[in-house]
């Protein structure tokens, strides 16, 4: 373990996020809304602590695996701890120092979770501020770094791997890595520069559209209004969320070579693609007809409109609302939490277990149901045609049951702070798949949690933006030997 390599490339990481403190200043003087002495305070607090990091470690070494680890792990709570700052320190909205933390994990970890009320009344560099994180926050900060690091002297690979989510992270898209995180950096920007593109001609003004935008490709959920999406109450800001969340959840290696080939032929061709679509098909087409059988909306317009935004914002982990949906009747609250346990593609922003797991859990349950048949018969799992390798098999069910360790711990843990078991179980779960909304006492924000609630959903956070094995690797002793 090369700790004065850690500390060089921490020191590096921070250095550059103290940058991304300046957009959101030059909000606050242009609106003249008085916050601007607080972005000032945390960026001059986080570049000094970035440089003191940085350069007295003369040296340059490679980063190895377990430093990369170490690196994503410590630098994700190290960006939250930060990313507070300004929170902690504008004189509206006031926050405790928890709230604070709490609101910044969301917003990098792409949960969308809040504990603010009466966002309407903020300082606009404010609101600015959280969509902003939750979109570097969305593909990964670190990958973003990559993509400079190697002309500062320190490689990326590692880092690369250790950060990129979903079961396969060994795929490149180009044969070097800083070309790669470039290329995934060129697809992100794009998409939301269509994203807010389309939003300002479906009639949201320009704040709010550059805004969403942030929240939609980063699949986070901040809105700029209490009301989420129902302050516009506009179908054709609807559609294009749709739209947007939909593509966000789709793997950006698939965009990448969408893009490149000039073709659509890829979406088609890829199997978790297509079990995508058809999870978002069926939950959407449930929550449609039960909430026209039951007549929860006047109208099948409305019915639909309702019924397939919020299917998909819940499904895809984004946590948009038009008007709730834990409110909704009879099975659909607990449906939509299920459907977020789905989550979007590997590769993506969503959250979740990822589609590609639940595939091959599927098709491994299958399988072992037919070795009762047929004990002595060879079955390989395929995936788009392809044999799986049995140490993917395994690394998924190796995943999945400490998923659902970790769920359930967690969600004792909540009990344990004097909440019900549906605030409970739904506050792990909408944070542990980086989802946000709830239901119970969680269903509107988290400011009625108490401080030692938000401390453990602020860990579920990063343990699910991290998909457990990053963060759990670093709590086993064996990492630590040698």
């Amino acid at each position: 373990m090369h700790f004065l390599t850690i500390l060089r490339v921490m020191g590096l990481l921070l250095t550059f996020f103290s940058s991304t403190l300046l957009p959101p200043m030059a909000v606050s003087l242009y609106y003249e809304d008085g916050a601007s002495l607080a972005f000032a305070i945390a960026f001059g607090i986080t570049l000094v602590t970035g440089l003191v990091l940085w350069l007295p470690v003369g040296k340059r070494r490679e980063v190895r695996v377990r430093d990369g680890f170490v690196i994503v792990t410590l630098f994700w709570v190290l960006l939250a701890l930060f990313g507070s700052l300004p929170l902690a320190l504008v004189d509206k909205p006031e926050m405790t120092f928890t709230d604070a933390l709490f609101e910044s994990t969301s917003g990098l970890t792409t949960t969308g979770a809040t504990v603010l009320t009466g966002l309407n009344a903020l300082p606009k560099s404010v609101l600015y501020y959280r969509q902003q994180l939750q979109w570097f926050g969305g593909m990964g900060i670190v990958v973003l770094a990559v993509a400079v690091m190697p002309m500062l002297g320190v490689g990326g690979m590692q880092l690369y791997r250790a950060e990129t989510p979903g079961p396969i992270k060994n795929n490149k898209l180009t044969p070097r890595i800083t070309e790669t995180a470039k290329a995934l950096w060129y697809i992100y920007l794009g998409l939301t520069v269509a994203c807010a593109v389309a939003y300002w001609f479906a009639g949201m003004n320009l704040f709010d559209a550059i805004a969403h935008s942030f929240s939609t490709i980063a699949i986070g959920g901040f809105s700029t209004h209490d009301l989420s999406f129902g302050h516009f109450d506009n179908p054709a800001v609807d559609s294009v969320a749709v739209i947007f969340m939909i593509l966000a959840g789709i793997n950006f290696a698939l965009h990448f070579h969408s893009w490149r080939a000039r073709s659509i032929r890829p979406y088609f061709a890829d199997a978790e693609v297509q079990v995508y679509v058809r999870v978002l098909l069926a939950v959407a087409t449930v929550s449609v007809i039960v909430l026209m059988i039951t007549g929860a909306y006047d109208g099948w317009l409305q019915t639909v409109r309702h019924g397939i935004f919020q299917a998909v914002s819940i499904a895809t982990t984004t946590g948009f609302a038009t008007t709730g949906f834990h409110w909704w009747p009879l099975f659909l609250p607990v449906l939509l939490i299920v459907a977020s346990f789905i989550g979007g593609c590997a590769g993506s922003t969503a959250g979740g277990l990822k589609v590609i797991r639940i595939l091959l859990l599927y098709k491994q349950g299958l399988r072992e149901i037919f070795r009762l048949i047929h004990p002595d018969a060879l079955m390989p799992i395929k995936v788009g045609g392809k044999p799986m390798a049995d140490e993917v098999i395994s690394a998924v069910w190796g995943f999945f049951a400490l998923y659902v360790v970790s769920f359930n711990l967690l969600a004792l843990a909540m009990t344990g702070t004097g909440v019900d078991l549906v605030t409970a179980y739904s506050s792990v779960a909408a944070c542990l798949n980086n989802l946000g909304p709830g239901l119970g006492a969680v269903s509107a924000n988290y400011a009625e949690l108490s401080a030692i609630g938000k401390w453990i959903l602020c860990f579920a956070m990063v343990l699910g933006r991290l998909e457990l094995f990053t963060l759990m690797v670093l709590l086993t002793p064996s990492f630590w030997r040698g």
